[in-house]
């Protein structure tokens, strides 16, 4: 392992849209930084289903005061991905990719940062490790079969396939209907009585006559309750169904990585929400220096943050770092 001798004012563990707005806040305030992130560039983004749209128009996914053009009303991930990278370019930001931190621990007034590759120091760190690396599971009995997909990327895949998904929120819907396009048959397994209120209101119609229609069989009020090779087991409010099944999609929402939150000293709320503690104002957390940014803020609540609305952090936390030590 490389050992850096190189001190940071701030290192931003995270290179999605967020993390990268504090390292242009952090250029712009004239602060030495650090962006060290696991996969590639905006690596949540890359892993969204390639079709996906956004819910948001352009203008309000902007970092860095640079205008985000599109085409289309709402962009889409191939037109957020081109802009991030061309941000990337225009700010030459400071960023390691495909570098994990491992640890992070303060000694006195010092962080000390570990990483699948290298250490660093940093006066101050900033966690913007978004929510989308680890997926909630069923925890039902054959939920580890290569069948059964907590990610959906392309609907082709699955032309001609019995495909069960999980859930009721934009991707739930989004794989439905596009699974569907490309002919495959298409069961819904909905716990609730119907499709989630925060479904994309272009699409909300979309599925809902898909489903008037025969096209889509929907389960309201169901739960998978066992998947095996060719077939899975649904409890409905008419009992115990048993369907043919080639593909699980168990698009039942992700969460972020509490377990770094803990080791690194974040506490968390002793609620079902388990949110990170920190400062609202200042973003700081219950370690003075270190600092949150971007959805991983609401722990499982993972509709309260979003790129468009979190943007500010970043303005936030260089405010806090400024008021306590000039550079």
């Amino acid at each position: 392992m490389k050992i850096s001798s190189e001190h940071y004012d701030m290192l931003v563990v995270g290179g999605g849209p967020i993390g990268l707005a504090c390292g242009i806040a952090a250029q712009k305030a004239g602060l030495s930084y650090l962006i060290v992130e696991k996969g590639c560039l905006v690596n949540s983004l890359y892993h969204y289903p390639q079709n996906m749209t956004f819910f948001s128009t352009s203008e309000r996914l902007e970092i860095g005061d640079i205008p985000f053009v599109s085409i289309n009303p709402k962009p889409k991930r191939a037109e957020a991905l081109e802009y991030y990278r061309r941000i990337q370019q225009k700010f030459d930001l400071n960023t390691h990719l495909f570098e994990e931190v491992i640890s992070v621990s303060k000694q006195k007034d010092t962080f000390h940062i570990t990483t699948s590759k290298s250490t660093y120091t940093a006066s101050y760190v900033v966690v913007a490790t978004g929510f989308y690396d680890i997926p909630c599971l069923l925890n039902i009995k054959g939920e580890d079969l290569p069948k059964v997909r907590h990610y959906y990327n392309d609907p082709h895949y699955y032309a001609g396939q019995k495909v069960v998904v999980v859930g009721a929120s934009n991707s739930s819907v989004d794989a439905a209907l596009e699974t569907y396009r490309k002919g495959a048959d298409v069961t819904l397994v909905v716990r609730g009585e119907g499709i989630g209120p925060r479904v994309k209101y272009w699409v909300r119609p979309d599925m809902e006559n898909r489903i008037m229609n025969n096209e889509v069989r929907a389960l309201f009020n169901s739960k998978l309750t066992e998947i095996r090779p060719t077939e899975v087991d649904i409890l409905t409010p008419d009992g115990l169904i048993t369907l043919e099944n080639d593909f699980v999609l168990a698009l039942t929402g992700y969460q972020p990585n509490f377990a770094f939150l803990e080791k690194i000293g974040i506490k968390l709320s002793e609620d079902a929400s388990r949110q990170p503690m920190h400062n609202p104002d200042t973003m700081e957390t219950n370690i003075p220096g270190l600092f949150l940014a971007g959805v991983v803020c609401g722990g499982m609540n993972t509709h309260l943050w979003f790129i468009e609305n979190s943007r500010v952090h970043a303005t936030q936390i260089i405010k806090r770092i400024s008021g306590l030590q000039p550079f």
